[in-house]
């Protein structure tokens, strides 16, 4: 199962495993505080900068919770009369400046609690969208349906969690189905059509024997959606998602079938090399309606020591800084003369990743997803262990 990426929460600074003073966010403005009032002491008094002392209240605004603040504040006007008490009456800062401070102090506490109510709202929401993730790429185990995977969703937007990209893994009596695809566009709308396209898949690969009868279940579902947003007056009326839709049969162990809407065509690494299989020969879900038929269901082979490859364009047009796409039948090739533990799920989807963020230097420009399956061997090796990819 794949693992998102995306930023973590922020947690507490732990120093040999344990919290010190649950975090060390008051060492800073406690040492701009020190630092200021030795300054003070020690240049002349046409120097005078312990109305500095404003600025470490407002430092700990910014790292530290309401109550620290707070006590920062009122030290840092204490600080103030105790320091400028000690000077002679012709160079003390003066009620303005005593004025400043405390006044700095107390906008820094309301800054702080408006910071710490902001925290918690964005975590409410990254919860909201984990648990949106969840629904729509549903965890699976490292070994199912007689396939090894392994994979992994960049998100082009680091505070997405997800987006239009798509895959799982449904086996039934019929054998299992792979689905694989992306959804045209982004925000809530693609999130909800993969929605709809994944629970269609889940229940139509499960019962239908046909994967010609599935791939009609996924154009209707895809039609019906489009039907649904138009009458809500939305204006994704138009979306469409291309797909790979994979049936691995019980029958033909070294074989599989494909439906190709328009998608990435897979890649199956073995030793024997990198191929190519069936591309996008038909029109993207959605464009059923444009063409009679659908895309043939293509039976094709994959020997047991090859791994399939699928992937969403976010990696085949991921550019460098000269506009060169991502070369990944090139990055594929050394893997795959390196024998059947070198070209597994899991080390294949991690060198896919780390290339296209190399190649990218991390600027993703589209939702990428990187999906790689195998029929499981009968004894659980390096990537049958590690389908669950972490980042």
């Amino acid at each position: 199962m794949t693992d998102i990426e995306y930023g973590r929460r922020r947690r507490p600074l732990r120093v040999r495993g344990r919290k010190l003073g649950r975090n060390l966010g008051w060492v800073p403005p406690l040492l701009l505080l020190v630092g200021i009032v030795l300054l003070d002491f020690n240049t002349s008094e046409r120097f005078r900068i312990i109305t500095w002392i404003v600025l470490v209240p407002g430092t700990a605004a910014a790292i530290c919770g309401v109550w620290t603040t707070g006590a920062f504040a009122v030290l840092a006007v204490a600080t103030y009369v105790a320091v400028d008490s000690a000077w002679p009456g012709e160079y003390r800062a003066g009620l303005g400046d005593f004025v400043l401070v405390a006044v700095g102090g107390l906008l820094a506490v309301i800054a702080c609690a408006v910071r710490l109510r902001k925290e918690r709202q964005t975590l409410h929401i990254q919860d909201i969208a984990e648990t949106t993730r969840r629904t729509v790429l549903r965890p699976l185990p490292a070994r199912w349906g007689g396939l090894e995977h392994a994979g992994v969703y960049l998100a082009a937007d680091v505070d997405a969690r997800v987006g239009g990209d798509f895959y799982d893994i449904q086996p039934g009596p019929h054998g299992t189905r792979l689905f694989v695809g992306d959804v045209q566009g982004k925000g809530l709308g693609a999130v909800e059509t993969a929605a709809a396209l994944l629970g269609t898949f889940r229940e139509a690969g499960y019962h239908e024997a046909d994967l010609a009868t599935v791939a009609e279940r996924l154009e209707m579902r895809m039609l019906r959606h489009r039907r649904h947003t138009t009458a809500l007056g939305r204006e994704d009326g138009d979306r469409f998602a291309t797909a790979v839709l994979i049936g691995f049969p019980e029958d033909a162990e070294e074989s599989i079938d494909v439906v190709n809407f328009g998608h990435e065509p897979p890649l199956a690494i073995g030793p024997r090399g990198v191929r190519e299989l069936p591309s996008g020969d038909g029109l993207p879900l959605g464009f059923g309606d444009l063409v009679e038929g659908l895309p043939p269901v293509h039976r094709v082979p994959l020997a047991a020591d090859e791994t399939l490859l699928l992937v969403t364009d976010g990696v085949t047009e991921a550019r460098d800084r000269r506009g060169t796409f991502y070369p990944l039948a090139l990055e594929l090739a050394p893997a795959a003369g390196a024998g059947p533990d070198r070209a597994g799920p899991s080390r294949l989807v991690w060198l896919v990743r780390d290339g296209v963020l190399r190649h990218s230097g991390g600027r993703l420009s589209d939702d990428t997803t990187v999906f790689a399956v195998r029929r499981a061997r009968e004894a659980a090796g390096e990537d049958g262990e590690e389908g669950r990819l972490r980042s």
